[in-house]
């Protein structure tokens, strides 16, 4: 129990932390950054009052000529009431709307690419590790050159050759624009249809951390004492790769995995930005271009929470899993 206790207070400091330095960098930047807001909004075509002002100073924590710890108090009050701000370069929409509105689509873009890279590495991996020095650490070499090749040139390959040469997905965009979004096939094949090609470069990107990984843990696991007893015992080859050298091997990808789709929520900025992919990560990279100190904030905000999350899961799941853990702690 007191293992548990400890690692939810770790977090917990963790998570105010975060809040703080999510509240501080917006004040260590250049300029104020409430009349950098204004500027935007009356380039928008807004106008601009006294109230106007004090508005937006609020939605940043309070004014900046309020003492700082009193900015600080108004900024976590507005966090508990889940009002995190109005969106400048989405204006008037509240950042909670534009994240909520981003959010699904990279969670499932990026989700079911992690996903399906992690399951894919992870399997080849064990294969590859089970017999090393065979035809199939050929694997190898090849996966780790696609993860060398920069993210943003495998996009704009992967565009030219299955989109503008043979015509087989759409370039850009996340669903046909005539289309109403709703929970009908035609949009789903069609978001489908557009999420294909930035799937794959995420996946061929990110599947030999997952391979090299897993076979190097592969082929350090087999010389370990239970294995060589298993081999003693006449298991057979597959029952030993399944239920013996895999199950140990994989813990450490179990983990990654985890701590992998906490970032999930921080999108692939790169590569929606290549595809035009309507996610959080081209809105993080607008509100950055556009000094969008709300927006920025509010998604700074739900990446910490994820990767958080993720943590603490994987680190609660050891406990539970491996007692040497909690007696290490």
């Amino acid at each position: 129990m007191n293992y548990f206790v400890r690692k939810l207070s770790f977090y917990a400091v963790a998570l105010w932390a975060a809040l703080t330095l999510n509240f501080a960098i917006p004040r260590m930047l250049p300029g104020n950054p409430v009349d950098i807001l204004l500027a935007k909004l009356q380039q928008r075509g807004g106008t601009v009052t006294p109230e106007t002002r004090e508005a937006y100073a609020l939605l940043l924590g309070g004014d900046s000529s309020d003492p700082l710890w009193v900015q600080y108090w108004d900024y976590l009050k507005n966090l508990a009431r889940g009002d995190l701000g109005v969106s400048v370069s989405y204006y008037p929409t509240k950042v909670s709307d534009v994240i909520l509105t981003s959010l699904p689509w990279t969670v499932v873009l990026v989700g079911i690419a992690t996903i399906i890279a992690a399951v894919l590495g992870v399997a080849l991996g064990a294969f590859v590790g089970w017999k090393p020095g065979t035809w199939l650490d050929t694997l190898v070499p090849s996966t780790t050159l696609l993860a060398a090749v920069p993210y943003f040139w495998l996009a704009l390959i992967l565009t030219y050759l299955l989109a503008r040469v043979l015509g087989w997905f759409p370039m850009q965009g996340g669903y046909d624009v005539v289309l109403t979004p709703g929970w009908n096939w035609e949009f789903i094949s069609s978001a489908i249809t557009y999420g294909f090609l930035p799937a794959l470069t995420i996946v061929l990107a990110s599947i030999a951390g997952w391979l090299l990984g897993m076979r190097n843990m592969m082929v350090s696991t087999l010389s370990e004492d239970y294995i060589l007893t298993a081999e003693a015992k006449g298991l057979t080859p597959m029952k030993i790769l399944r239920s013996y050298a895999s199950r140990n091997a994989v813990l450490p990808s179990v983990a990654g995995f985890a701590i992998s789709l906490g970032f999930v929520v921080s999108g692939s900025v790169i590569t929606e930005q290549v595809f035009s992919y309507p996610g959080i990560g081209g809105r993080l990279l607008g509100a950055v271009t556009n000094n969008d100190y709300a927006l920025m904030q509010g998604v700074f905000l739900f990446i910490t929470l994820a990767v958080l999350g993720a943590n603490l899961v994987v680190d609660l799941l050891y406990g539970l899993i491996d007692p040497r853990t909690r007696a290490r702690s």
